[in-house]
């Protein structure tokens, strides 16, 4: 049985609030409700937030990373070490890896995997602009840092496939990160030695 709302503007807020990734109903209520209880200011400003992240948030020119300038703050650090590129699928896996404190390199973010179960290809990702960094002649190396999984592992064999034709190494992070594992939920000490101890793509695909 549907629930029954004494008023409209609460029955669309909680249906607004419940569109959101894990949050139900019965939270999307209680959510509201508290936001009811808050002073005007509160709410205001909390919606304000969402409103500016929506409007003015900006994706680095150079690596997708999200940012509020054109060019992210680890592409614009000069003590970056630009000829090593980790590549990653979302921005949730270079805030997991800056966390480590392992990595002095920069980052570029695909902007998810391949997963034709999902409708995603390998043009709906940033690779093109990977192979144009590479192109340029400045990077040395790539990691692959994306899940252990068949969707990561599919698209790093495809990233490997177009970077071939190019003098560049390529590596993948070590298998300090179980098989099956994302790359956002590992530890920070796994996840650095993963980076630290990562080998070469090559020798993974060996059999």
């Amino acid at each position: 049985m549907n629930q029954k709302y004494p008023s409209v503007l609460l029955e669309n807020a909680v249906n607004e609030l419940s569109s959101l990734p894990g949050v139900g109903r019965k939270t999307a209520l209680r959510l509201a409700l508290y936001m009811l209880r808050r002073d005007a200011g509160y709410t205001e400003g909390f919606a304000a937030a969402l409103v500016a992240l929506r409007r003015d948030v900006k994706y680095c020119k150079v690596c997708h990373n999200i940012c509020d300038e054109d060019i992210c703050s680890i592409c614009a650090d000069p003590q970056r070490d630009r000829s090593t590129v980790c590549v990653v699928e979302n921005i949730k896996e270079v805030m997991a890896i800056e966390n480590t404190g392992q990595f002095r390199g920069v980052y570029h973010v695909l902007g998810g995997i391949i997963s034709p179960m999902d409708g995603i290809g390998p043009g709906d990702l940033q690779i093109d602009s990977l192979v144009q960094r590479v192109a340029d002649g400045e990077v040395g190396e790539v990691v692959l840092a994306l899940s252990t999984t068949m969707e990561g592992d599919t698209t790093n064999f495809f990233i490997y496939r177009k970077l071939s034709p190019y003098d560049v190494k390529i590596s993948v992070i070590a298998r300090g990160v179980s098989i099956g594992d994302e790359i956002e939920y590992a530890d920070e000490i796994t996840l650095g030695r993963s980076i630290v101890n990562r080998t070469s793509f090559n020798d993974s695909i060996k059999i």
